[in-house]
């Protein structure tokens, strides 16, 4: 994944571009570069590295001119290095292209153009986009992009500006996102909102294969075979401090804080009282419930995690088959999807390329495809047949918090939906759980306030080399979630096992000072539990404990107990999460790591 800006307008285009790469910086920070018209001639800048070293080198050598491009790199092909860096151009220096996806074909398109007497300077996919428009450009940069991306396979968001075309931009879209900002004057693209946010509110949301042509004059959205295509705007209705650290010392720990608010406004109008739950344009009926014979749950990483939570929810709730599996490994096992099934895809930013790929596939095979994600005009929102939106605000840290947690809520919204709409739950027990997810926000709230425990235990701990995470049922899908958040941005080594699992192997992992980190909020399975922890106690286990409030049958046993408040069993995942998530974020600072921007990752993966 990779953050793309452009700039037409009358004012300087350099500052303009690094400012909007800043707010897309968490898209990948291997190295940044800008390629600006300047008098006339294409002046491109690029470097190895953060932004700031892009960003400094632009104030030792000024680059003057009001239309520019601007990439942050997540690197895909060929390590980070000046060379690889966007944008790039071709030989001569008359195309200059910034993109963000992957071009699958890019090896056979390169070795077509060696042949034409094309040279190559990167080991990037991408540097054949500018080669492949310059061998199609005869004076329209416009025909020439849209005759080279008929010959590029696979994904991409792409800006391009020309040395004999000064004043125009040109960007399509393919399977990764690319919006166009609507200023006074002025006009964008970028990857995503916060980049334009600061200089407009007004946006079109791209879609696959649609061209935008930007001058000074305005823009023009075409299709690929040129006809004009008339958009509705787009109005962001969210504030520019949403994307800003708002006091906080880093955007993950502003996330986690802002998980009360996250809950609210995903449950706000879906759950009320006593009443239904209503999701807005989703409208099933019994029938059409009960012709599904399976829910399949595809995602990854923390959503997958999410998803987890999602199987015991409507299986519960619904009397649903369930089956949760990764993107990545579900599209090439030949699930057996058919016109019975309903998929569930969850994804933060839409744009999740595996999960996208299982949307697609299980289209053609018939299924019913809803979309759970926090993005509005996304590309899974788009495409699936119903969408239910996670209202968590723009989510800027790598590591997911406050969305994780509003995909859970979207687990319950859903299982109670299903379920009253199948009448496989009473009105009785409907009412009692909603009445729990209404209290949901507020014993975040008191949570939050033992963070000084917690930094305690990090300040203890956070030179370990290994984290233990155990957990039965819906505390065994927390576990795996804890666990990934502190190898994330600590970089400690941690792995989550089901309490049950413990003398099938990893009880041989436990040795004196091993630090464990325990769940037990699920009351049916606690005597179970703390068999487990004995276990590892004996083997000389430290263990921290997260349990229910008013539970002392833990506090002989182990070495520090978290107490989150009481609720419905099924609702703790999303209490029981929040420690987790502080432990990995004062290990990490303990250890002086980068945690919004940890080594590696991106915010989300629209490649392979």
């Amino acid at each position: 994944m990779c953050g793309i800006v452009g700039y037409v307008g009358n004012r300087e285009a350099s500052p303009i571009l690094v400012e909007g790469l800043s707010k897309l910086e968490y898209r990948g920070y291997d190295s940044a570069g800008v390629a600006i018209i300047e008098n006339g001639d294409l002046t491109v800048k690029r470097c190895k590295g953060r932004l700031k070293n892009l960003e400094n080198n632009l104030q030792k050598k000024p680059v003057k001119g009001t239309i520019g491009i601007g990439h942050t790199r997540w690197a895909t092909h060929g390590e980070p290095s000046d060379s690889n860096s966007h944008p790039h151009s071709n030989a001569e220096g008359t195309i200059s292209v910034v993109h963000n996806g992957i071009i699958e074909n890019y090896i056979k398109l390169r070795e077509w153009l060696g042949s034409k007497g094309y040279k190559f300077y990167s080991e990037t996919d991408t540097e054949v986009i500018p080669n492949l428009i310059d061998y199609y450009y005869k004076g329209d940069l416009f025909e020439a992009l849209t005759k080279a991306i008929t010959k590029m396979e696979g994904s991409y968001a792409i800006g391009v500006i020309c040395k004999n075309e000064p004043d125009k931009l040109i960007a399509v879209r393919k399977d990764s996102p690319l919006i166009v900002g609507l200023g006074k004057d002025e006009f964008f693209i970028a990857s995503d909102i916060p980049a334009v946010l600061e200089y407009t509110r007004e946006v079109y949301l791209l879609e696959d294969k649609e061209f935008v042509i930007i001058t000074n004059d305005g823009v023009t959205l075409k299709t690929e075979d040129g006809e004009v295509i008339d958009k509705e705007i787009f109005h962001v209705t969210w504030d520019i401090d949403a994307a800003e650290k708002g006091g906080f010392e880093d955007f993950m720990l502003k996330e986690v804080y802002e998980q009360p608010k996250a809950i609210r406004d995903t449950l706000t109008s879906r759950i009320a009282g006593d009443a239904k739950v209503s999701l807005e344009n989703i409208k099933f009926t019994k029938e059409e419930l009960d012709k599904f014979d399976r829910v399949f749950i595809v995602a990854c990483g923390t959503a997958y995690h999410a998803g987890l939570v999602g199987k015991t929810v409507i299986e519960n709730l619904a009397k649903i088959p369930v089956e949760v599996d990764i993107a990545s490994e579900f599209r090439y096992r030949q699930p057996l999807i058919t016109k019975n099934s309903l998929l569930i895809v969850i994804s933060q930013s839409g744009e999740t390329a595996d999960t996208l790929a299982v949307l697609r596939d299980s289209k053609k095979l018939g299924a019913t495809v809803l979309a759970v994600t926090n993005v509005v005009g996304s590309s899974v929102s788009r495409e699936a047949h119903h969408v239910l939106y996670t209202w968590a605000g723009p989510e800027i840290a790598v590591a997911s918090t406050k969305a994780y947690e509003t995909q859970l809520i979207a687990m319950y919204i859903l299982g109670l939906y299903l379920g009253e709409v199948k009448e496989t739950i009473s009105k009785e027990e409907s009412s009692i759980i909603k009445e729990e997810i209404a209290n949901l926000p507020s014993k975040v709230e008191m949570i939050l306030t033992q963070k000084e425990e917690l930094q305690k235990f990090a300040a203890k701990n956070y030179m370990d080399k290994d984290v233990f995470f155990l957990g039965r049922g819906l505390d065994y899908a927390i576990a795996l979630e804890g666990s990934l958040k502190l190898k994330e941005i600590s970089y400690i080594h941690s792995e989550a096992y089901a309490g049950g699992e413990l003398k099938h192997g990893p009880i041989a992992l436990i040795e004196k000072g091993t630090v464990v980190i325990a769940l037990l909020t699920q009351d049916k399975l606690k005597d179970k539990m703390i068999s487990n922890i004995r276990e590892v106690i004996t083997r000389g286990a430290k263990v921290l404990a997260i349990a229910n409030e008013g539970d002392k049958d833990i506090e002989g046993v182990v070495d520090g107990v978290i107490y989150i408040p009481n609720t419905n069993p099924i609702l703790t995942p999303v209490l029981s999460v929040v420690p987790l998530q502080l432990i990995a974020y004062y290990m990490a600072k303990e250890k002086g790591c980068d945690v919004d921007k940890p080594r590696n990752l991106a915010k989300s993966v629209t490649v392979e």
